[in-house]
């Protein structure tokens, strides 16, 4: 306290309170926390998680990694170019953003937001987006990574994704000339199309059919 005397030292203050104290239980009245001890953001991004799965009915389990996220490479540029976001910082904010949508409703709204902002945007701005549409809807799938180009898209899942096999070996059966098994964990689709609007259209509509 003696040291934050100036105008404005409140904020810096409250900070080494936090550090000093722990966050508290944001839904209790204790005074003291953990945060110290795993650092602010993780502190918050697990008592989300907590908070999400105990409406869903479930107990969460703490020893599940955090930041399980599904990788994709749709063999495009998937940016925010300079020619329509200028300013450096404010991309970071919207790659941010874009990566903590956690569902496609705020994904949605954040594209809309986009074009409110800086109008149309061009391709790689779309692919961005449409990265980020394809990661909310493969995560549930168990989905852990696309590899999508002209010729074929790669679907490589988790161990034990939530998918009936039954449902997969329909898929293919009903589909035999363009849906293959490429492996145990392994889902290939062909000719999914030349641009990577028209792959991620395919992605999207093949993770339609595997949701059931």
């Amino acid at each position: 306290i003696q040291m934050m005397e100036e105008l404005g030292s409140g904020f810096f203050l409250a900070m080494q309170d936090l550090e000093i104290r722990g966050a508290g239980e944001v839904l209790g009245e204790s005074q003291s926390g953990e945060m110290q001890e795993v650092g602010f953001s993780l502190y918050v991004e697990m008592l989300n998680k907590a908070v999400r799965a105990l409406k869903r009915g479930e107990n969460w389990n703490m020893n599940e990694p955090l930041n399980v996220t599904t990788e994709i490479n749709l063999h495009a540029p998937a940016l925010l170019p300079d020619s329509y976001c200028g300013n450096v910082n404010e991309r970071l904010v919207i790659y941010k953003r874009l990566a903590n949508a956690e569902n496609l409703d705020q994904l949605t709204a954040f594209e809309e937001e986009l074009i409110d902002r800086f109008g149309m945007p061009p391709d790689q701005v779309k692919t961005l987006i449409e990265t980020h549409r394809l990661r909310l809807l493969g995560e549930p799938l168990g989905v852990a990574k696309i590899d999508a180009h002209s010729e074929a898209a790669t679907i490589q899942f988790r161990p034990n994704p939530p998918i009936p096999a039954e449902r997969i070996i329909s898929l293919i059966q009903k589909n035999s000339k363009t849906h293959k098994l490429a492996g145990q964990d392994k889902l290939k689709l062909l000719a999914p199309g030349k641009s990577a609007l028209e792959r991620a259209q395919a992605l999207k509509a093949l993770f339609k059919q595997l949701s059931g």
